[in-house]
């Protein structure tokens, strides 16, 4: 996304000094700001017509709940990146969120550098949690696959086939390791790496990374 320039970020939060104050920060850190919202309505219909590269996601907004907003969104685009920016620490929140299609979580106590670093690695696909709450994301995903929905569905497609790099990749993601982290380790580009994930998201048809982790976890992937 950054080789196209900046990264498009919009905002959206029913709170407008809070708002404006997120907004000029990212704006003097170099993204650029293409829309914000106060509404989930008009969150879901600027988003749309903006086509931002991460939405800065508040969840408690009117007329339309973030969550909705977030599943909406993704649903239209599922490429886009949503960091959610909450007030909420609390775990049913969180887990919600990222159901819905959030990439990251960030409280709204983090400082302005941690949210400018957690815009830039969402942007690039990188699951972004205050700490902490990746720990619960995780155990979370973890308890899905210890109880897994039945699948003896006849008509369920088989596994889609990866190469064994892609399955290489998918187990350093599923260990929470960066892309950077994850082309160093396999001696490859940054690019490679990028280019293995999405090839891995669109065999497999999921959305993000997080999806992905998740995915991998629930075949164990993580520890091998």
């Amino acid at each position: 996304m950054s080789d196209k320039g900046p990264i498009k970020v919009m905002v959206v939060d029913d709170h407008p000094m809070w708002r404006d104050a997120v907004a000029r920060d990212l704006a003097e850190s170099g993204f650029d700001v293409v829309a914000t919202a106060g509404d989930g309505d008009q969150a879901v219909r600027r988003a749309k017509a903006a086509d931002p590269d991460v939405l800065v996601l508040d969840l408690n907004l009117p007329v339309k709940p973030g969550v909705q907003v977030c599943k909406e969104l993704v649903g239209h685009n599922p490429a886009l990146r949503v960091l959610v920016l909450s007030a909420s620490g609390e775990h049913a929140d969180v887990l919600e969120a990222v159901k819905s299609g959030a990439t990251g979580y960030l409280l709204k106590s983090a400082s302005t550098e941690e949210l400018l670093d957690a815009v830039r690695r969402t942007a690039v696909g990188d699951p972004v949690f205050t700490p902490g709450l990746a720990g619960l994301v995780l155990g979370e995903y973890r308890r899905l696959a210890t109880d897994p929905a039945p699948t003896t569905d006849p008509d369920q497609p088989r596994a889609p086939q990866l190469t064994e790099r892609e399955t290489e990749v998918l187990r350093l993601v599923a260990k929470g390791l960066s892309y950077k982290q994850i082309a160093e380790r396999l001696v490859i580009s940054h690019r490679t790496v990028q280019n293995h994930v999405q090839n891995t998201l669109g065999k497999l048809q999921l959305h993000n990374r997080v999806e992905l982790v998740r995915y991998a976890i629930e075949r164990g992937l993580d520890d091998e």
